[in-house]
C-alpha cells in the first residue's frame, strides 16, 4: 500500500520540476522573440527542392545514457532553393531519405514568405499567409500558453500539498 502512494507523490515532484524547467525556458524564448517592426517582408517566393542531406543535430531522446553516449543523431533535410534566383534557401525535415528522394524527384513546389531581419543580415521563411506580426504573434502565443499551463499546475500543486498537509496535521 506504501508504495501505491509514492507512485503519485513521485509523479507530482517530477511534474512539478518539469513545470518549473518549461517556466524558465517558456521566459527566456518570450524574451528573445523579436518584434514584428524588425523583420521585413520580401514577399512570397516559390520554393524547389533540389537535394536531401543528413544533418547532425544534437540528440535529445529520452534516455540520459543515451545522450550521452550519442551526443548527436542524423536527421534528413529537404533543400529547397527559390526559382527566382535570389539566393533564398529553406530547408524541411524528413523521416527518412528515402521520402526525401521522392520529393526531390517530385519537383513539386512550395510557396513561402520571406522575411529579413536587416540588423543581422538574416532571414527566415514562414508559410505564405503569415506576416511578422502574425509569425511573432503565434510565438508569443505558444510560449504564453506553455508559461501559463506551467504556472497553473505548480499552484495546484502547491494548493494540494498545503490541503494534505492540513489534512494530516489537524490543528488542536
Amino acid at each position: 500500500m506504501q508504495k501505491l502512494k509514492f507512485i503519485p507523490f513521485s509523479a507530482g515532484v517530477m511534474l512539478f520540476v518539469l513545470s518549473a524547467v518549461t517556466i524558465y525556458l517558456s521566459i527566456q524564448e518570450l524574451s528573445d522573440i523579436r518584434p514584428a517592426g524588425d523583420y521585413e517582408d520580401q514577399g512570397v517566393y516559390t520554393f524547389l527542392p533540389y537535394d536531401v542531406q543528413s544533418v547532425q543535430v544534437k540528440n535529445t531522446s529520452a534516455s540520459s545514457r543515451d545522450r550521452r553516449m550519442h551526443p548527436t543523431t542524423t536527421v534528413y533535410m529537404v533543400l529547397y532553393r527559390d526559382t527566382s534566383g535570389a539566393g533564398y534557401r529553406w530547408q524541411e525535415r524528413t523521416p527518412a531519405p528515402e521520402l526525401g528522394q521522392k520529393t526531390v524527384k517530385a519537383g513539386q513546389t512550395v510557396a513561402r514568405r520571406v522575411l529579413t531581419i536587416p540588423s543581422s543580415r538574416t532571414y527566415i521563411t514562414v508559410e505564405p499567409e503569415q506576416s511578422a506580426k502574425s509569425y511573432t504573434d503565434g510565438l508569443k502565443q505558444k510560449y504564453s500558453l506553455c508559461l501559463g499551463l506551467s504556472v497553473a499546475y505548480i499552484l495546484f500543486y502547491l494548493a494540494a500539498w498545503y490541503v494534505i498537509r492540513a489534512k494530516s496535521n489537524p490543528r488542536r
